[in-house]
């Protein structure tokens, strides 16, 4: 079954949304109203649904539409991405990698990486959603990126997982605190401290409450909060400690915070990418990607090597 819209058909849906109207855009695609509503309806009619509520007074997006408008932005770039990569053959290579990451990855390990790959191919563009682990997971179904970054399996069975690397909870605490005095805590230490904990609804707080009542421990918490890093500022004012992955505390010295690994029984997360199946990656993104996972692969055996010497200090 063949698809009947052109372009600028998405050209036109996408114009519509941003400048929020039939008229501002037709004057900015140089169109006439009745040819812009004409496409508009041709697209509609391949999508099979509504994309748009037309009133006197505005216009919004419908359910299909808010759904359709990354996939079509993905597309476009994409496609005049590979435009500027056939004209440019010989001399500069570019691109569009689009990834979701979850927010303590790109923030704290994304950045180092891209640094490197920038050095290499220094035209390629990037679209980085920092989504929760959820919304990664859909937006890589959905089509709106190439891969993601997250800390769950997949259920959808559209959807393949590739472990990585183990990130466990560890302690946040400031370095006047107590228990910042010792290397490695139980669990059982942080009775009666006041804890820092993210909302209910995050995928590091599901994971580490099923773990903790697995363990059979229990842990009060005096806040919640929705972000990780709103968990750090309140433990550098002084008002509680936190329990957090590695990967999303501070990983250069930190003059106000340190952490302690936590054990008895030592709780982690795994992060890994996660794909489409069957789907295969445009150029860059795949070589950025093999780029991540070496490095990644690098860091996991010096942390290793670092492990079996300091338990061979002991």
């Amino acid at each position: 079954m063949s698809i009947n819209f052109e372009s600028l058909d998405l050209r036109a849906f996408v114009a519509v949304v941003d400048l929020e109207g039939f008229h501002r855009a037709a004057e900015a695609l140089n169109l006439s109203q009745p040819a812009l509503s004409r496409r508009i309806q041709r697209l509609e009619a391949a999508v099979g649904a509504a994309l748009l509520e037309r009133t006197t007074r505005r216009v919004a997006l419908t359910t299909v539409g808010r759904e359709f408008l990354p996939l079509v932005r993905r597309m476009l770039d994409e496609f005049d991405s590979s435009l500027f990569a056939m004209r440019d053959i010989g001399r500069e290579r570019r691109g569009l990698i689009s990834l979701a990451c979850v927010p303590t990855a790109a923030f704290y390990f994304l950045p180092s990486v891209i640094a490197r790959f920038n050095e290499q191919y220094p035209n390629i563009r990037f679209r980085i959603l920092d989504l929760s682990a959820n919304e990664g997971l859909e937006s890589v179904a959905r089509g709106e990126v190439e891969f993601g970054i997250n800390l769950l399996g997949a259920s959808d069975p559209e959807l393949v997982f590739e472990p990585l690397i183990e990130d466990p909870f560890v302690l946040a605490c400031r370095r006047d605190h107590p228990l910042a005095q010792r290397d490695v805590l139980a669990w059982s230490d942080l009775e009666g401290q006041p804890l820092v904990a993210v909302s209910r609804t995050s995928g590091n707080r599901i994971l580490l409450d099923a773990a903790l009542v697995h363990a059979g421990v229990s842990l009060s918490w005096s806040y919640e909060v929705t972000h990780l890093s709103t968990s750090l500022g309140l433990v550098e004012a002084g008002l509680g400690i936190s329990v957090l992955p590695k990967l999303a505390t501070p990983q250069a010295e930190h003059p106000i915070i340190v952490t302690r690994s936590i054990g008895s029984p030592e709780v982690s997360r795994t992060i890994g990418v996660v794909r489409r199946r069957g789907g295969r990656l445009a150029p860059a993104a795949e070589r950025f990607l093999e780029m991540l996972l070496g490095t990644w692969k690098i860091s996991a055996e010096i942390e290793r090597r670092s492990a079996r010497l300091s338990a061979g200090s002991d």
